[in-house]
């Protein structure tokens, strides 16, 4: 089997898949949710959330269950194309409606409208990842592949179901809607980084502030998820048995070591909720301090706190090592909730849907580059001989970078 072909693989029913194999479907996926809200940001415009949200709802509910049919036919190239292709097509277009939506109706806190919204991407893993878990033990009885056949099927039907009732409950406000008791500044009365103007989606891509913009989302992706992807990996490595109460000079026996991927998989699921909060609070921050202020608090203490963990791995300091980390994770989240407002602000409201499906190719670009950077920058480090609690050194200096 190892020597088969990719297109032989893609078609083989006999052949167990390699894990470089099966993380194409995420790449796939990464790389058409922006190019989809790339593509149809502009129809999106047009045509209406409840729309958008719909045919977003049929794709990813109806790619999971093309997926699950990949896995219990064991194709390959379905796999691909449902969960990774279709599906990434329904999380681009899913995941811009709500937020240009909100944008709308909240002009006097947009930051605080599309952290609310990017919140809900982010949290919904804690309501997914448990369910999927349950439903593959349900499915399973034994049978591993059709636990997990089964559980993409009926995952599908129910975020199609859960989206479709998202989707049809969305609108547009009438023109010249405002909150009650707001008034829109004056003109020459408004922040200076704030138009009273709206810009259309083909002139604002070939402005540079589109692309410095596009270039601080990439950066901050790159390096967040970068963090985000080795986050157990690196603390079993750097920390070890410290992470249950042991000297690193213990010698683990099996039951300590699954304790110490548990404890690490524990304190992974902390940092993914501080990424889920910073989308929130950092978002509703920028109403008040401003998108520009935000964005260089992310980048001067991001820095600081990547280069700190280095250290703090050196010292054996746990606690704060993890502490570092979920600061680094609300401002990777914070980042991802406060760039549609800051276009909101340069741009205007009024395809705002457009102009942030655009950028999110940025988030394409980082999505498979950050993984497979860390990844490759870690193994380099193992096959030169580094201790593995060193290996990761250079890489936060490089992401600090």
């Amino acid at each position: 089997c190892k020597t088969l072909s990719v297109l032989t693989m893609m078609f083989s029913t006999s052949c167990n898949w390699t894990v470089p194999q099966e993380t194409h479907t995420f790449e796939f996926f990464i790389a058409f949710l922006g190019i989809s809200a790339a593509l149809w940001g502009g129809w999106l415009e047009h045509a209406g959330p409840r729309k958008a949200g719909f045919i977003a709802a049929l794709c990813w509910g109806g790619g999971l269950i093309l997926g699950g049919i990949g896995i219990s036919t064991h194709q390959l190239w379905l796999l691909w194309l449902g969960t990774g292709i279709i599906g990434g097509v329904g999380m681009g277009l899913g995941y811009i409606s709500p937020v240009s939506t909100l944008i709308k109706w909240f002009p006097d806190r947009r930051g605080m409208a599309t952290g609310f919204a990017i919140m809900g991407y982010g949290g919904g893993a804690m309501i997914g990842a448990p369910l999927a878990v349950a439903l593959m033990k349900y499915f399973g009885r034994g049978d591993s592949a059709q636990g997990v056949s089964a559980t993409l099927m009926a995952m599908g039907i129910i975020y199609f179901l859960a989206m479709s009732g998202g989707a049809f409950g969305m609108r547009i406000p009438p023109s010249g809607w405002r909150p009650t008791g707001w008034t829109p500044p004056a003109d020459g009365k408004s922040k200076a980084m704030i138009t009273s103007h709206h810009v259309h989606l083909n002139v604002a891509w070939k402005t540079p502030q589109f692309w410095l913009l596009w270039g601080v989302l990439c950066l901050n992706v790159t390096a967040g998820i970068g963090v985000l992807s080795m986050a157990s990996p690196m603390l079993q490595d750097v920390f070890g048995a410290h992470l249950i109460g042991l000297s690193t000079a213990t010698e683990l026996t099996p039951a300590q070591k699954a304790a110490v991927v548990a404890s690490a998989a524990g304190l992974v699921g902390l940092i993914s909720l501080f990424n889920s909060g910073g989308r929130i609070i950092w978002a509703s921050l920028s109403d008040y301090i401003g998108r520009k202020v935000t964005y260089s608090v992310f980048f001067i203490l991001g820095m600081a706190l990547y280069v700190s963990l280095a250290t703090l791995g050196h010292l054996g300091w746990a606690a704060m090592f993890v502490t570092a980390v979920c600061l680094i994770m609300t401002m990777y989240g914070g980042g991802f909730s406060t760039i549609p407002a800051y276009l909101a602000d340069l741009f205007g409201t009024q395809m705002v849907g457009a102009i942030h499906g655009r950028l999110l190719t940025a988030w394409s670009v980082a999505g498979v580059a950050g993984p497979f950077l860390i990844a490759a920058l870690r193994q380099a480090q193992i096959d030169a001989g580094v201790p593995h609690n060193l290996v990761y050194d250079r890489t936060l200096y490089i992401l600090a970078g």
